[in-house]
């Protein structure tokens, strides 16, 4: 039985296992890890300026997708993963509890039958 492996939570880390391998080709390894997590008591125009920044480099990332879904699993609760923010996650996973609570409603109420003309 192997070792259990730790992951690097930052994005675009060297992965240590074989379940991650869109780590590899992400474009964030290339820069600055605070880029993507905020120092503490960050002033918020420092803050929006760091996430836009971080931002950028997400959008030319050729794993922007797999990164998002996997912050979006996790669900990681901080920094920038796959080009969205912490606060921005969030929005997408109750957009996404909605939409299967809708689905799941709406399979559990039968449709009206239908009347034949005679």
């Amino acid at each position: 039985m192997a070792a259990a492996q730790v992951l690097d939570r930052r994005p675009g880390a060297q992965p240590q296992s074989e379940d991650d391998p869109w780590h590899t080709g992400a474009a964030c390894r290339r820069d600055e890890v605070g880029l993507f997590f905020a120092p503490s008591k960050e002033p918020t125009a420092a803050r929006l300026s760091r996430e836009e920044q971080a931002k950028q480099v997400c959008a030319r990332c050729p794993v922007l997708l797999e990164c998002r879904e996997h912050a979006l699993a996790q669900p990681e609760p901080y920094g920038v993963w796959g080009g969205l923010t912490a606060a921005e996650r969030r929005v997408v996973l109750a957009r996404r509890r909605r939409r299967e609570a809708e689905l799941r409603e709406a399979a559990r109420v039968p449709a009206a039958p239908r009347r034949i003309a005679g």
